[in-house]
C-alpha cells in the first residue's frame, strides 16, 4: 500500500475537448478524491476568435485566441474540480487540410518522440494509475487528436508505468440518436450527402465492443457549465444549445474502449479504477 492518491491522467488536444468527452469522469473521480490531471497538448489558437471571427477572416488573431482559450480551460477545470492543468502548448494544427497543418510550430508537425517524452515527465511526475487520451484516428479524423493519441502511446512505451490505458469512444446507437437530436434543435440543418453520412456511421464503435460505461449522470450539470465556460467557442459546442435536462439524458454516460490491463478486471466494467480499489 502507499500513500499516494489514485490518480487519473487525461491527455487532449485543444482546450474544451476535456469538458466533452471526459468532462463527467473528471468531475466525478474528482469528487470521490482521486486526483486529476488535465494535459492539454494545444493552444487552441485555430478556434473562434471574438464575435466569431473564423481562422483565416480578418481580425482573427491567433495568439489573441489562445490567451482568450487558455482562460476559459482555467474556469472550466475549476468547475470539474481538476487538480492540475499542464498545458504542453504546441499551435493548434486546425481540421485536417486546412493551412495550419503545415506550420512548422503545429502540432501535427511535431515530431512525436519530442511530444512523447514531454509527456513521459509528466508521466513520471504524477504516476497516473489510469490514461485517457483518443483513439488512433482521434475519434474522427482531427489531426491534433490523432497526434494526441500518438505521444500518449508512445509516452508511455518511454516510462516504466502499468496504467490502466483507455481511449475515448462512443457508441454507435448514441451517434444515431445524437443525429435525431441534432435535427431536431438545428430543423434547418440539411441532410448529410451519402459520403458524409457512411462516414460518421463508422464513427464509434459498435455497443457490444464498448468495454468501460461510466455513469456520469449526478455530474452532468458540472460538465454542462464546463462546456459553458469555453464561451468563445460556443458557435460550434452543439450540446450547450439542448439545455441541462436534455443534455444529462444524452451525455450522462462517457464510454471507453479499455486497451491495456493489468488488473484483470472483468470486462464490461462500470468504473475506470476497476480493479484498483
Amino acid at each position: 500500500m502507499t500513500d499516494r492518491p489514485l490518480t487519473l491522467m487525461a491527455v487532449h488536444a485543444h482546450p474544451d475537448d476535456e469538458a466533452t468527452g471526459t468532462g463527467g469522469v473528471l468531475a466525478r473521480y474528482a469528487a470521490e478524491g482521486i486526483r486529476t490531471v488535465l494535459v492539454t497538448c494545444t493552444d487552441g489558437g485555430c478556434g473562434d476568435g471574438p464575435g466569431g471571427v473564423k481562422p483565416g477572416e480578418p481580425g482573427h488573431d491567433p495568439a489573441a485566441v489562445a490567451r482568450m482559450r487558455r482562460e476559459e480551460l482555467q474556469a472550466s477545470c475549476e468547475v470539474l474540480k481538476i487538480s492540475d492543468l499542464e498545458m504542453l502548448d504546441y499551435a493548434d494544427s486546425g481540421m485536417m487540410g486546412w493551412p495550419g497543418n503545415d506550420a512548422p510550430d503545429s502540432f501535427w508537425q511535431t515530431p512525436v518522440e519530442e511530444g512523447a517524452a514531454r509527456l513521459a515527465e509528466l508521466m513520471r511526475h504524477y504516476r497516473p494509475d489510469v490514461v485517457v487520451t483518443y483513439d488512433e484516428n482521434g475519434f474522427y479524423g482531427h489531426p491534433d487528436h490523432i497526434q494526441a493519441h500518438r505521444i500518449t502511446m508512445a509516452a508511455l512505451e518511454l516510462t516504466d508505468l502499468t496504467p490502466k490505458v483507455y481511449w475515448t469512444t462512443m457508441p454507435r446507437s448514441q451517434m444515431a440518436r445524437f443525429g435525431e437530436i441534432m435535427r431536431e434543435f438545428a430543423g434547418d440543418m440539411p441532410e448529410p450527402d451519402p459520403a458524409e453520412a457512411a462516414a460518421l456511421a463508422e464513427i464509434g464503435l459498435p455497443d457490444d465492443e464498448i468495454t468501460t460505461w461510466v455513469d456520469t449522470t449526478p455530474y452532468s450539470d458540472q460538465k454542462y457549465d464546463a462546456l459553458a465556460a469555453h464561451a468563445s467557442q460556443g458557435e460550434n459546442i452543439f450540446f450547450l444549445r439542448m439545455g441541462k435536462e436534455r443534455f444529462a439524458e444524452l451525455m450522462g454516460t462517457e464510454t471507453f474502449v479499455r486497451v491495456r490491463d493489468t488488473t484483470s478486471a472483468p470486462t464490461p466494467e462500470n468504473d475506470l479504477f476497476a480493479g484498483l480499489r
